[in-house]
């Protein structure tokens, strides 16, 4: 089992106040949040259970009990399914080579025109990107890093209007990626390095939010356009799950008219 579901456990355990739980008080306290036997108790399960899930023992613990844990935890859905995740057991990839893309799909970007769009690997490495995506996100290309561009390049912080949630976001994603990965060196020096680099993650990362890539929209300052609000999805690669297709679409309104 392995230990950052410990890890975890005890980062959502000790978030909780025991008046929020609906227990009393029982005055001063050494840590913060709940104690493993109220965790215990609340979820109806053993003490020693627990004990041995954060210890990173090798047990292997029912969806039943994973849902009871998330419910007691009062985690989100994407903490919930980090949850399960790590619980399965995924082990680590021995992979320490940058990824390939198929032509297929390093060539679905330029597909998209005007269109904003790239695709990335793992680690967020730029894999693929068109033309417009270039301009949009300068440093945003192919041997280039998302998190490493949103984190320590300056021109994030003038292109995202909404920088800190922006980057929080995408924190709380690698920091996903890191729990179904663990061991894998590349994550790994990534964090690494932006743990030394960014003062923003050095305090972040220890607060564990969990996030998976979702739709949405993105207030942005175009470099032509001025200050613009995009729609944004993200699609999975069917044969390489970790691999990701990032679109942007700009309002018509924005995009270039046919002569």
């Amino acid at each position: 089992m392995s230990t950052e579901l410990g890890t975890f456990l005890r980062s959502r355990r000790e978030r909780i106040a025991p008046s929020d739980a609906g227990l009393p008080g029982t005055g001063r306290r050494r840590t913060p949040g709940l104690r493993r036997e109220e965790l215990a108790l609340l979820a109806g399960i053993s003490a020693t259970w627990l004990t041995y899930l954060e210890q990173g023992r090798d047990v292997r613990p029912s969806g039943q009990v994973l849902d009871a844990l998330a419910r007691a935890l009062r985690l989100s859905r994407a903490e919930h399914e980090h949850l399960r995740r790590l619980a399965g057991g995924a082990g680590p990839v021995d992979q320490d080579t940058a990824e390939e893309p198929t032509p297929e799909v390093a060539g679905v970007p330029a597909l998209l025109g005007d269109n904003p769009a790239y695709v990335t690997g793992i680690c967020y490495d730029v894999l693929a990107a068109n033309d417009a995506a270039a301009e949009l996100f300068p440093g945003v290309a192919p041997g280039g890093n998302v998190v490493r561009w949103m984190l320590t390049e300056p021109a994030a912080r003038e292109v995202l209007v909404d920088w800190e949630q922006e980057a929080r976001n995408i924190v709380a994603r690698l920091r996903a990626i890191a729990g179904r990965h663990p061991g894998h060196p590349r994550v790994a020096r990534l964090v690494a390095d932006l743990t030394e680099a960014s003062p923003e993650v050095r305090a972040w990362w220890p607060q564990y939010d969990i996030q998976f890539s979702h739709a949405g929209h993105k207030r942005l300052r175009h470099p032509r356009l001025g200050p613009i609000t995009v729609a944004h999805a993200a699609f999975h690669v069917a044969e390489h799950p970790e691999q990701t297709l990032v679109v942007y679409h700009l309002p018509i309104s924005a995009q270039p008219r046919p002569a």
